[in-house]
């Protein structure tokens, strides 16, 4: 479904990435394997992530480069995409799935674990997109696939970073979709499922978390990989500013914010009547508060 196009896979080094960079290459695309080699939390940097994912799609008879340059910089983002030029000739695809933690609740929450996470999430995939853009325009076609995630779209606890930036990147997915169309570029965010390193430190201690793990660890990160094969295909040609989920062997598609309650009054609000008339009306369309883990059931079909 890829034969003659070229991928860029950010942090294609493990888990989810890593996946996606060898179903694309499976599927006929050349493939940029960009991984800084750092730990969940950002921190260090090793080239063996990495080399592993090239050696995997070589073993399969696939071709790929390694970048090793960051997604949180403008000058780093701008030599990912360019590794795919001088490789490749060209770039038709781009997975923004680079990330990092710094989970943390939010009263104790830092600028350095909010800045950090911001820079790789959500303007690492800003700074890839708008590298990649250029050449997209030019030759009048592209794919772009986004990792969010259900923290973002839902809610989590003790990840308002990573929420923050993760719905940040739909509201990003939307305004590409948008501005892009014209030039026949598609953008969409997939919001995963997997047992990675991620999702490795979600806490197991009582039954209930034990039994919550053992059900997410099911879900393997090459379950992703087929939808972002897609997604990225020509066969997905009229599909753009979506956002979809997979799980097992579930495909969710998500809906969008629109307004679904109003209220009027001739004479105009007072704080008063808001409180009085308007928030009786209001509330019936209030959602409640509620994270990813109350939503979606843990035993995935």
């Amino acid at each position: 479904m890829l034969e003659g196009k070229v991928a860029i896979v950010t942090g294609a080094g493990n888990g989810i990435g890593r996946e996606i960079a060898i179903m694309m290459a499976g599927q006929g695309a050349k493939v940029i394997i960009n991984d800084v080699g750092a730990s969940v939390s950002g921190e260090g940097q090793d080239a063996t992530p990495a080399q592993q994912t090239k050696a995997i799609i070589a073993q399969n008879g696939g071709v790929s480069e390694i970048s090793s340059d960051s997604v949180a910089t403008w000058a780093s983002a701008q030599k990912i995409v360019q590794a795919a030029m001088d490789h490749f000739g060209r770039i038709d695809i781009v997975v923004n799935n680079a990330g990092i933690l710094r989970d943390q609740i939010f009263h104790r929450m830092t600028p350095e674990e909010w800045d950090s996470v911001i820079a790789v999430h959500l303007s690492g995939s800003f700074y890839v997109s708008r590298a990649a853009a250029t050449h997209f325009r030019a030759q009048q076609s592209g794919a772009f696939v986004h990792m969010s995630s259900t923290s973002g779209l839902i809610g989590n606890f003790g990840q308002a970073n990573y929420s923050a930036a993760k719905i940040g990147i739909v509201g990003l997915s939307k305004s590409i979709a948008l501005d892009m169309a014209r030039f026949n570029v598609r953008s969409n965010c997939i919001a995963p499922f997997a047992w990675s390193r991620m999702t490795g430190t979600i806490p197991a201690e009582t039954p209930e978390q034990k039994r919550r793990v053992e059900r997410i660890m099911q879900m393997t990160p090459d379950k992703n990989a087929p939808l972002a094969v897609f997604l990225a295909s020509d066969a997905a040609k009229d599909v753009t500013g979506q956002i979809f989920s997979p799980r097992m062997n579930e495909l969710f598609v998500y809906s969008q914010i629109r307004p679904i309650k109003s209220v009027h009054r001739q004479e105009g609000w007072t704080p008063e009547a808001i409180a009085e008339y308007a928030l009786p009306s209001l509330a019936q369309g209030f959602s409640k508060l509620e994270r990813s883990g109350d939503v979606f059931c843990w035993d995935p079909i």
